[in-house]
């Protein structure tokens, strides 16, 4: 494995004038993926402001919020890892609602959040106008690999070793949704950059997975 170790900074620019080139004058669909230890929410969030000052409109929307509703999550246990993998992300509401408006010749109408998984509930949340040009990025876990449309994809690698570390003991059963996800998703190969983040303070671009 090769690695480019980058600062924070220039790797919200370089990302940032990326996304920015891409398709000017359609959408760009940015999945910023990775585990919540990685804080994928926190990089996609850091990429707002700069997209805006390159002249693209940004609309931010988070995976938490197409979570399914706990009855099919929890069918199997609340601590099921195959279900946490296969089962917990309305991968269909994301795509009816989110990505399919944003394909070339799409409505631009998107539902910002479906599911409020706190109170389990819908969110009664309000659609949206995009307009052409824009920039939709989200944020998630396990997102590869799900045949969704995305036109830029980051993923944020975590060795097994540092997952296991940086992982709450009441988090720790989801470790083997995150191994089978390196095995059938192979994020280090499939994603269009990857970012190696056992350390979030100290990233570093993955420019040969090896």
């Amino acid at each position: 494995m090769r690695v480019r170790p980058i600062s924070a900074d220039l790797l919200v620019a370089e990302l940032s004038e990326r996304v920015a080139s891409t398709l000017p004058g359609e959408w760009v669909r940015v999945a910023v993926d990775g585990a919540d230890v990685a804080e994928p929410g926190a990089l996609a969030d850091a990429l707002v402001g700069p997209l805006r000052e390159l002249g693209r409109d940004v609309l931010r929307v988070s995976a938490r919020d197409f979570l399914r509703p706990d009855s099919l999550r929890y069918e199997f246990g609340r601590h099921d890892p195959d279900a946490f993998y296969d089962d917990w992300l309305d991968s269909g509401g994301l795509l009816r609602e989110v990505l399919a408006p944003l394909d070339p010749g799409g409505t631009g109408k998107v539902l910002p959040s479906l599911w409020d998984s706190a109170r389990d509930r819908a969110t009664r949340a309000r659609y949206v106008d995009v307009p052409a040009g824009a920039v939709l990025l989200l944020d998630g876990a396990l997102l590869l690999g799900r045949w969704l449309p995305f036109d830029v994809t980051v993923h944020l690698s975590v060795s097994a070793a540092a997952l296991a570390r940086r992982t709450s003991r009441e988090d720790a059963w989801t470790l083997p949704a995150f191994e089978r996800y390196e095995q059938e998703a192979d994020p280090l190969r499939t994603a269009d950059v990857v970012v190696k983040m056992d350390d979030p303070r100290r990233p570093a671009l993955i420019v040969d997975p090896g």
